[in-house]
């Protein structure tokens, strides 16, 4: 996701079975050079784990320093090769890569190489960061096969699958059927993407496939509780997200936009219409205490009692 899975939205999917998080899609380029970058398109902590760090990148020095500089303070980083936004496959990267099986190859052996170089290890001391690929299929479905087999040989430690080609919309169902395949052919552990907007859709995604895991992305963002059986957001999340967003200074917009996500399916038209034009944060804490009575700063809070959704 471009801009969205900041620090405060991860935590509270993880409030929700969710096992991994990951950051937004970050600019290995600009990650490498700005300190900016590194302040504001990756914060973690002591609860933030594991968390993959995503990155976009086309160059394999860019990715590899981008990677060191991430290395101590993540359980893994991902490159991103599915990205189908137009601006992204102009700069060479997401979907773009997916025509270059041999740029990702060299992107992935440099950045193992700079995670053993770096000496990063997780929480017991032993294991290394892991590197991983998120990518898309392509129409001849045994071009991917030869992607994923390139990607391994260059050492990759597990492939996300988006069930989907670089030009397909995202109102058309994902092909489960051609992730069954990679994961069949493949040697490493296969995570599949696409469709998953419920509990049910990721269990039925495993008996179809046979894949290790499963990704959401747009799920989540609707609906953060969709790993613990949700069918839509539960007001504890809303307010878990809010008091977490507050708490560390996410920017509006972005909060924003999480909580319209949210909220959609428990609004009506005129009630979306309201809320969607609020002009800040304090709008924002106003209206959800008026109308969902959510209050941030009640006693407990005050106090440093630890709300049920954080026990």
């Amino acid at each position: 996701m471009v801009r969205y899975s900041k620090v405060a939205f991860r935590e509270t999917c993880r409030l929700y079975d969710t096992d991994v998080a990951y950051t937004p899609m970050i600019l290995s380029d600009v990650f490498k050079y700005s300190e900016i970058s590194r302040s504001t398109e990756f914060r973690t902590n002591n609860r933030d784990n594991p968390v993959v760090v995503q990155f976009a990148a086309s160059d394999p020095s860019d990715f590899a320093d981008a990677v060191g500089l991430a290395a101590h303070y993540c359980s893994g980083v991902n490159l991103n090769c599915g990205c189908p936004q137009k601006w992204a496959i102009g700069e060479g990267i997401g979907c773009a890569l997916m025509e270059q099986p041999e740029l990702v190859k060299s992107m992935v052996e440099a950045a193992q190489h700079k995670i053993k170089s770096s000496h990063a290890r997780l929480s017991d001391g032993v294991t290394p960061p892991t590197c991983s690929i998120k990518i898309r299929i392509h129409d001849d479905i045994r071009r991917t096969i030869d992607y994923v087999k390139i990607a391994e040989a260059a050492g990759v430690d597990y492939i996300t699958v988006h069930g989907r080609t670089r030009k397909m919309r995202s109102t058309e169902p994902a092909n489960f059927e051609a992730i069954r395949t990679i994961k069949e052919h493949a040697t490493v552990p296969i995570f599949a993407n696409g469709d998953v907007f419920s509990l049910e859709d990721a269990d039925k995604i495993v008996e179809m496939t046979g894949v290790d895991g499963v990704m959401a992305a747009r799920g989540l963002l609707e609906n953060p509780a969709l790993f613990s059986g949700f069918k839509t957001t539960p007001l504890d999340a809303v307010e878990a997200y809010t008091r977490l967003a507050i708490g560390y200074g996410t920017n509006f917009f972005i909060m924003h936009h999480h909580l319209m996500m949210m909220t959609e399916k428990s609004m009506s038209k005129t009630e979306k219409k309201l809320f969607n034009t609020l002009p800040s944060s304090a709008a924002v804490l106003d209206y959800l205490e008026e109308n969902y009575g959510i209050d941030l700063w009640r006693d407990e809070y005050r106090a440093g009692i630890i709300p049920d959704w954080r026990k």
